[in-house]
């Protein structure tokens, strides 16, 4: 397996950014026609979503064509080993219920996953104008982004140690099922803040909440970029039992995890 040192990383965390803001406004440019189609396992679909991810593979061929990639739209035609290899996983458009809903809490998810582990990953709001991005082991960092697709010099940014107090919980503001809310009520003295897509992970990685809790299953491109990035800014995320998370199975599903901000979390 090619291992990657920090210059290597850094080079191809530059690229993620210069393709997730190609991406992003590629998303700007549709978000007047936000009709969906149904896919098979009951998921939406927009001409957003297929437009996005032809410019992330477009992208990933010109600036990293030695790493195979996952992307939720071409699942299908995609059969890859993680086991001691690099694979790029992608969400072209995560939240697209929220995109077709006029919110503003959609994202562009690109991580680089080596031997089933996150080491980098970029997340873009696209409607917010906003990046997040970290390689694990270097650090994390906030970016804000123009319509001409420059971005700002990055601003460092980091989680923050878990209050006293009360604690402030992401929730997702359309996939709050029963156990996850079981859960929730469970905790003491806790604010509740709803958001959709991955924009939750970055909440946390930026100081600006707790815990992020989910146990019901999500896929592998839904999490390893927030993943990367939380744990680049000094978070934590494991599953409900406390073990690593596994990407790369078969079924590309994670089962259930908790993201803390305060690693004693």
């Amino acid at each position: 397996m090619p291992t990657l040192n920090a210059a290597a990383s850094a080079a191809l965390l530059e690229a993620f950014t210069a393709i997730s803001a190609s991406a992003a406004l590629a998303i700007r440019r549709e978000s007047g026609e936000r009709s969906a189609q149904i896919k098979a396992d009951g998921s939406p679909v927009t001409a957003a979503d297929q437009i996005a991810e032809a410019v992330i593979r477009d992208g990933l061929e010109r600036f990293a064509p030695e790493f195979p990639v996952v992307s939720e739209e071409r699942i299908d035609q995609t059969r890859v080993s993680f086991k001691n290899a690099n694979v790029i996983l992608v969400d072209p458009l995560d939240g697209t219920r929220d995109f077709i809903a006029g919110r503003d809490e959609y994202t562009v998810n690109i991580a680089l996953v080596t031997d089933g582990v996150p080491a980098l990953g970029v997340i873009t709001a696209p409607a917010l104008g906003l990046m997040w991005r970290g390689i694990v082991g270097c650090g994390a960092e906030r970016l804000q982004f123009g319509d001409d697709g420059k971005t700002s010099p990055p601003r460092a940014i980091e989680t923050r140690p878990a209050p006293n107090g009360e604690l402030t919980v992401m929730v997702s503001r359309s996939h709050l099922e029963a156990q996850t809310k079981a859960y929730v009520e469970g905790l003491r003295s806790v604010r509740l803040l709803q958001s959709g897509s991955a924009i939750k992970f970055c909440r946390i990685a930026e100081g600006a909440a707790d815990h992020y809790p989910r146990l019901a299953p999500t896929r592998d491109w839904d999490v390893a970029a927030g993943h990367a990035i939380l744990k680049a800014a000094g978070g934590s995320l494991t599953a409900p039992n406390g073990s690593p998370i596994v990407y790369g199975t078969q079924a590309l599903i994670i089962p259930g995890f908790l993201a803390w901000g305060d690693v004693r979390g």
